[in-house]
């Protein structure tokens, strides 16, 4: 085994709540290790809500997110977003974007109300930080601009035809073509990542805009899927968008996303520069305790190195994540064994219609906290001082009904940094 890592901090998780969490101790002075596989962050659309739906079971959209929270903290008090200041939630979101735009990601918002974006099904979905690749659409959508929808040969789960005719009622002037991606017409499948890629070269933004460019007469705005670059993404847009004639908006596709990953390349290629040493593609294994301490151990396989640290932030995720586990009669947690909220036995984990608009009980699922974020143990009292949790694995949240995913990474992570930082 390595040498010991010692630090203040340790993050465990590299989603948006790891990142959130690293993100917020680095800029309060907090030396912090982050350990974890960034792999969940590619399914994520890039688009980051606050608050969209509630109550779930009803599917009432809102358009003030801030007026949906205190609706939501008057209906669920041991929702997490009740156990963060309001104000707390608005500047969680505004540091984690001004980071992202310092790396050449920006962000646009409606201040004070949700934006409703095109899915790859052609559906609306309303959400609060918005990528500028796909800023475009939201004025196009609001004056039912004439349009094109471009979808790509090869490429699954995107359909140019299936996004118009979806979107008929409420932008009936889309068209859609498909065409071939440039010198990628021989391959059967493509995916979104090489040819985000790819695009990085002038001369292939050149030849998509040859193929585009006599397809988009007589309309005034071009969509495509979201392919357009990575880290250079507002310059391959802006290029594009010269050649072409036409403002372009980018459409997330299903994972893996290139929204989601341009966000996790931006925070590997920058937290490290803020003094987070990071540890990825490594889990850690086991946490065990030594007098106030922590000790993790970590590796892919087996431990390969030990970090020592005087709080623990759990952002693990639930099942995708590994932040939870599920076995025949029980939900648990791996890492400290730590008492779950769950429905009474398995039955109950689920309703018997897949797609019920109430959701299924696993998804409150949980770790139980206290007003510092936490854990609590089966008498209701913190397991440890030290010991934090943030983002999904809480209970009593339904994220992905809520459309709150990225908001409650956020607010929660910056509430548990904060409580860490109190404690000391």
């Amino acid at each position: 085994m390595n040498d010991e890592i010692n630090c203040d901090l340790a993050v465990v998780g590299a989603g948006m709540t790891g990142m959130a969490a690293s993100l917020f101790a680095a800029n309060r002075g907090v030396d912090t290790v982050q350990i974890g596989v960034a792999s969940q962050i590619i399914f994520s659309s890039g688009l980051l809500d606050l608050l969209g739906v509630h109550p779930v079971e009803e599917g009432n959209t809102w358009d003030d997110p801030f007026l949906a929270l205190d609706q939501l903290i008057a209906d669920l008090p041991d929702h997490p977003y009740a156990r963060v200041e309001k104000s707390h939630i608005l500047k969680a979101f505004q540091e984690v974007t001004g980071f992202l735009a310092e790396g050449g990601l920006v962000y646009q918002v409606n201040e004070g109300r949700n934006t409703h974006v095109i899915t790859s099904l052609g559906t609306l979905k309303p959400t609060y930080g918005v990528p500028r690749t796909m800023w475009n659409s939201v004025k196009a959508l609001e004056e039912k601009r004439p349009g094109l929808i471009i979808d790509i040969k090869g490429l699954r789960g995107f359909s140019a035809l299936q996004i118009t005719e979806t979107l008929k009622p409420v932008w009936p002037g889309l068209r859609h073509a498909r065409i071939l991606f440039p010198d990628m017409q021989s391959t059967q499948e493509l995916y979104t990542e090489p040819m985000a890629r790819s695009l990085a070269v002038p001369e292939n933004r050149k030849k998509l805009a040859d193929l585009i460019r006599p397809l988009a007469k007589d309309v005034g705005i071009v969509g495509l899927p979201a392919i357009l670059g990575m880290q250079d993404s507002h310059d391959v847009q802006q290029h594009l968008e010269e050649m072409i004639g036409l403002p372009l908006f980018e459409i997330p596709t299903m994972p893996p996303s290139i929204p989601g990953l341009r966000i996790r390349e931006t925070f590997e290629m920058k937290l490290p520069e803020k003094g987070v040493r990071l540890q990825y593609q490594n889990r850690v294994s086991q946490i065990s305790r030594d007098k106030d301490a922590f000790l993790l151990e970590i590796g892919s396989n087996s431990p390969v190195s030990r970090v020592r640290a005087r709080g623990v932030i759990l952002a693990t995720g639930r099942f995708l994540g590994k932040g939870l586990y599920a076995d025949r009669k029980l939900i648990r947690e791996p890492l400290l064994n730590l008492p779950v909220y769950q429905p009474g036995i398995r039955p109950d984990w689920h309703r018997f219609d897949f797609m019920d608009p109430r959701g299924h009980l696993i998804n409150r699922a949980g770790l139980e906290i206290d007003d510092r974020f936490r854990p609590l143990d089966n008498s209701g009292k913190p397991v440890f001082d030290n010991l934090f949790a943030a983002g999904s694995i809480l209970a009593h949240q339904d994220w992905m009904r809520m459309k709150c995913g990225s908001g409650m990474a956020m607010a929660t992570a910056y509430a548990a940094v904060n409580a860490f930082i109190e404690r000391d």
